[in-house]
């Protein structure tokens, strides 16, 4: 494989794009959050609450909700780093995998959570997390392989969110955000990066030519 100019020029903007979508989420969630404190709003009410009709719309908003900076700032940061991520490594099913994960997970949450309102954006985290780490398994491709490896290094800790040791947090979320993306890793298995092919054959022409320039002919 050969980076010339124009590789890097198309690499550049190739991950321009796949800040726009991150960078633009990220923003809607800190204004949501700013606009909450300086109103004096809490909009908890606007989460999933399980099983009951009027908490469907928790589905959409719930998100978009946190509970204190704290738990924005620990939300909207990870989500930022593996949505960027996301976003270059699986440019033409990004948005599908994105918007499947928020819609899965919190379907899942209102069928089957506790009778308690569920906030925050950690659903969709758990659910991208899933996804690249299995899809770097399951593609053997060494690039995703290395995302995979700096994910489970990063956020390893993240697998302990997915079960009940916290009553004040919506393990729910997390379990059925990576359930998502365990399946659709497997779903669109087929689907994202070509695998990166590397054309050895003029290297080692170009070698061979180089040791052996100075023998004589025989």
């Amino acid at each position: 494989m050969e980076f010339t100019n124009d590789n890097i020029i198309t690499e550049k903007r190739k991950f321009i794009h796949s800040l726009v979508f991150p960078a633009a989420f990220f923003i809607l969630l800190w204004i949501i959050k700013l606009i909450e404190n300086e109103s004096g709003w809490d909009l908890y009410y606007l989460g999933i609450y399980p099983r009951k009709l009027s908490g469907l719309k928790g589905i959409i908003f719930s998100p978009l909700i946190h509970a204190d900076f704290n738990h924005l700032v620990n939300n909207s940061f990870t989500l930022l780093v593996l949505s960027v991520a996301l976003f270059y490594f699986y440019r033409p099913i990004s948005y599908k995998i994105f918007f499947l994960i928020y819609i899965i997970s919190g379907i899942c949450v209102w069928t089957g959570g506790r009778a308690a309102f569920h906030i925050g954006a950690s659903g969709i985290i758990y659910g991208i997390a899933a996804f690249i780490f299995f899809s770097g398994v399951i593609r053997r491709d060494t690039r995703l392989s290395a995302i995979a490896l700096i994910i489970v290094f990063l956020y390893g800790s993240m697998i302990w969110g997915i079960f009940p040791l916290n009553p004040g947090i919506s393990w729910e979320s997390h379990l059925w955000g990576a359930i998502a993306g365990v399946i659709l890793s497997v779903v669109y298995r087929k689907y994202g990066p070509p695998p990166v092919i590397y054309d050895l054959k003029d290297e080692d022409e170009e070698n061979y030519e180089q040791i052996h320039e100075n023998e004589p002919l025989s």
